[in-house]
C-alpha cells in the first residue's frame, strides 16, 4: 500500500510539473490566430485581383489580358520561391544580409511551431506567419511589372522575377525584419549579444512597419531601372497610349485600400490597440491623400479626374505603410495630405525629368510615395507629435526618443534600399537581356502582347 501511494504521488507531482512547464510556454491567442489568417487573405486580394485588375486597367486594351497574366503568375511564381528557400533565406539567422537554409521547405516546421510577434509571451502559429509573409513577398515582385508593361517577353519577365526576388527581395526582408523576438531581450548583456544577429537596418534602428522600404522602395527601383533598360514602348510620346478602362483601375484600387488593411494592420502580428490604430492610419492616410491629389489636380489641370483620386489613394497607401503603426491619426494626416501633392509631382514633374517610359508609374507613385513616408516615419514617431515611440524591450517601457537619430535610421534604410535594389535589378536585367532578350519584337508589341504572347484576348469583339 506504502509503495501504491509512492508511485500514485510521483505521478501526481509529474503531472503537475508537467502543466507548470505548459503553462510557462507561450500558446497562440486564437482571436490573434483568427485576425491574421483574414490579414493573410486580404493581403493576397491585393495581388490576385487588385493589383491586376488596377495595372490592367491602365494599359491599352490589346495588353489587357497579358497584364492580368504576368501578375497571376508572379504571384504563383513567387508562392512557390517563398515555400522552397524564400521563408529560409529572409526570417532565419544567418548573417546581417541573408538568412540561413535551415527552412528550406520549410524543414522542421510543424502545426505546432510558433512565431513571436511584437509582445513578450505572445506567439502565433509559425505556418500563419510563414504564409502573412509570403503575400508580402508577391505582391512586391508584382509591383514591378508596372513599370515595363506592353512590351517585355513573358519568359524575360519570369527569369528577372525569380532572380529579383532571390537577391533583392528576400535580403531586403531580412536586413529590416529579421530580429530574435522579444523574449530573448532580458537584459542588456542578451539585448546586446541577439542583437548583433539581427538584420543589417534592424541593428542600424531603421523602423518600417509594414514595407516602405522592403515592398515599395525596393519595387520601384527595380522599377524604373527596368523602364530604362526595356526602353520606351514603341509609338510612346507620339501615340495615345490612355487608359482602356478606368473602371477597371478604379476597381482594383479598391480592392487594393480594402486589402491593404492586412497588410498594414495584419503588420502588428496581434489583434490590439495597436493593429487599431494601424487600421485607422491607413485609413485615414488613404483618405487624405486622394483628395489632396484631386484637388491638386483640379487647381492645376481645371478637372478632377477619376484615374487621380484613385492614383491618390495608393499613394495614401504607399505612404502611410512604413508609418502605420508608429505614428498617431494627426501624423496619418500629413502623411496622407503630402503624399497626394508629392506623388502627383512624382507621376509628371519628376517623370518628365527622368525621361523613362515607366508605364504605369511605379516609381512616382511607390518610389516617391515610400521614400516619403519612410522619412516622415521618423519625425511622426515621436511621442511628443502623437506617435507611439519605439520600446525598449530590456526596461520593458518606450525609450527615449531622438528624432534626429532616428532620421539618421531611415535614410539608412532608404539609401540602403536604393543601392541595393538598383545594383541587383542592374545585373539581373542585363543577365535575361543577354541569355533571352528583354523585349518583343517591335511587330508583336504593335500587335499586342495578348495575342501574340498568349494567344487569346481579353475582350471579344
Amino acid at each position: 500500500m506504502k509503495y501504491l501511494l509512492t508511485f500514485v504521488f510521483v505521478v501526481f507531482a509529474v503531472h503537475l510539473a508537467g502543466d507548470a512547464f505548459a503553462l510557462d510556454a507561450p500558446v497562440p491567442d486564437k482571436g490573434d490566430t483568427a485576425w491574421m489568417l483574414v490579414s493573410t487573405v486580404l493581403v493576397a486580394l491585393m495581388t490576385i485581383p487588385g493589383l491586376a485588375l488596377f495595372y490592367g486597367g491602365l494599359v491599352r486594351t490589346k495588353n489587357m489580358l497579358s497584364v492580368l497574366m504576368q501578375v497571376f503568375t508572379v504571384f504563383c511564381l513567387c508562392v512557390v520561391l517563398w515555400v522552397i528557400y524564400g521563408y529560409s533565406l529572409a526570417f532565419t539567422e544567418g548573417n546581417a544580409f541573408f538568412g540561413g537554409f535551415s527552412k528550406i521547405l520549410l524543414k522542421g516546421v510543424t502545426v505546432d511551431s510558433v512565431a513571436a510577434t511584437f509582445s513578450k509571451g505572445v506567439v502565433i502559429p509559425e505556418f500563419v506567419y510563414i504564409f502573412f509573409q509570403a503575400t508580402f513577398a508577391t505582391i512586391t515582385p508584382a509591383l514591378i511589372l508596372g513599370a515595363f508593361a506592353e512590351r517585355m517577353k513573358f519568359s524575360a519577365v519570369l527569369a528577372f522575377i525569380t532572380l529579383w526576388f532571390t537577391f533583392a527581395y528576400l535580403p531586403m526582408a531580412h536586413m529590416v525584419w529579421f530580429w530574435a523576438g522579444p523574449d530573448a531581450y532580458t537584459d542588456a548583456d542578451a539585448a546586446a549579444k541577439v542583437g548583433a544577429t539581427a538584420g543589417f537596418l534592424f541593428q542600424k534602428g531603421a523602423i518600417d512597419f509594414a514595407g516602405g522600404t522592403v515592398v515599395h522602395i525596393n519595387a520601384a527601383i527595380a522599377g524604373l531601372i527596368g523602364a530604362f533598360m526595356v526602353g520606351k514602348r514603341v509609338g510612346y510620346g507620339k501615340e495615345s497610349m490612355a487608359p482602356h478602362s478606368l473602371t477597371m483601375t478604379m476597381i482594383g484600387a479598391c480592392l487594393l485600400w480594402v486589402g491593404w488593411f492586412g497588410f498594414n494592420a495584419g503588420s502588428n502580428l496581434e489583434a490590439t490597440g495597436l493593429a487599431a490604430l494601424a487600421f485607422g492610419n491607413t485609413m485615414t492616410a488613404t483618405a487624405a491623400a486622394a483628395l489632396s491629389w484631386l484637388f491638386t489636380e483640379w487647381m492645376l489641370k481645371g478637372k478632377p479626374s477619376m484615374l487621380g483620386a484613385a492614383s491618390g489613394a495608393v499613394a495614401g497607401l504607399v505612404a502611410i505603410t512604413p508609418a502605420c503603426g508608429w505614428v498617431g491619426i494627426g501624423g496619418a494626416l500629413v502623411i496622407g495630405l503630402a503624399a497626394g501633392v508629392v506623388c502627383l509631382w512624382g507621376v509628371n514633374g519628376l517623370k518628365r525629368m527622368f525621361g523613362a517610359d515607366d508605364a504605369l508609374d511605379v516609381f512616382g507613385v511607390h518610389g516617391v510615395g515610400g521614400i516619403l513616408g519612410a522619412l516622415l516615419t521618423g519625425i511622426f514617431a515621436n511621442p511628443s507629435l502623437g506617435g507611439v515611440g519605439v520600446y525598449d524591450y530590456v526596461a520593458n517601457k518606450v525609450a527615449d526618443y531622438s528624432t534626429v537619430d532616428q532620421m539618421i535610421s531611415q535614410v539608412w534604410g532608404v539609401g540602403m534600399t536604393i543601392v541595393w535594389s538598383g545594383v541587383v535589378s542592374i545585373v539581373a536585367y542585363k543577365l535575361v537581356d543577354v541569355v533571352i532578350g528583354l523585349r518583343v519584337p517591335e511587330d508583336q508589341e504593335r500587335e499586342g502582347l495578348d495575342i501574340t504572347s498568349h494567344g487569346e484576348s481579353a475582350y471579344k469583339y
